[in-house]
């Protein structure tokens, strides 16, 4: 264990990686500890807290994914899963597991210190809780009833639409990946149909669609949701 910053457990099966990431990491600021599969992992988060997990997911034995899925029945440690699987379906389902974020090897050593960062960032904020009910324009949406009215008439959203729409509402201001999206509305669809659904709910609450004034594109990273 090194540095004086956030303490990361670093589990990967390659020793040289592994010792790559610490000395990296280390070099950084952060206190790094490694372990070489899941159960020495289990031995160190037995016995130490940390602030987030750097997690391979090819490891012979319990692999990335599934020791993901079984942190997550007692553990909210922030997860960042490394791997050689770049298809988006694999990231999906890493996300689906619990991680909160995914980065592909091989990978640029600064993008790994940003993803670190933005995951430490976002863990320390303190929750926020969304109103019940947003205003956009002429449009009302109320979160507890999954209710979206404009002018006062109730407009008719499909499950996918009413799904997306609350994620959104239920982090105004706060710009979601589409992954993310899809995560946390837990319907069952893809990057491409999170677009299309978008431009559906558009339709239904912007005055102009092709120039959206609340459901915003933020190039490069997803859409945010801003209300009045």
């Amino acid at each position: 264990m090194t540095g004086d910053g956030p303490h990361i457990l670093v589990v990967d099966d390659d020793r040289r990686l592994r010792e790559l990431l610490r000395r990296y990491l280390s070099d950084n600021g952060f206190r790094v500890s490694t372990a070489g599969d899941a159960a020495e992992a289990r031995r160190l988060l037995g016995g130490m807290a940390f602030d987030l997990i750097v997690l391979d997911v090819m490891m012979p034995g319990e692999d990335g994914l599934a020791f993901t899925k079984a942190l997550r029945a007692d553990s909210q440690v922030p997860i960042l899963l490394l791997t050689a699987r770049s298809e988006v379906e694999d990231r999906i389902d890493g996300l689906n597991r619990g991680a909160d974020d995914y980065l592909t090897k091989p990978f640029e050593p600064r993008e790994l210190l940003a993803r670190v960062a933005t995951i430490l960032r976002r863990a320390a904020a303190p929750p926020v809780r969304a109103p019940h009910t947003l205003r956009f324009g002429a449009c009302q949406f109320d979160l507890d009833r999954g209710e979206l009215t404009r002018d006062g008439a109730v407009v008719r959203l499909t499950s996918q639409e009413g799904s997306l729409l609350r994620t959104l509402a239920a982090n105004p201001g706060v710009t979601l990946t589409r992954e993310e999206l899809i995560r946390q509305s837990g319907i069952e669809t893809n990057e491409r149909a999170v677009d299309v659904q978008v431009t559906r709910l558009r339709r239904k609450i912007e005055t102009d669609p092709r120039t959206p004034r609340y459901l915003q594109t933020v190039r490069g990273s997803g859409y945010v949701l801003r209300p009045e």
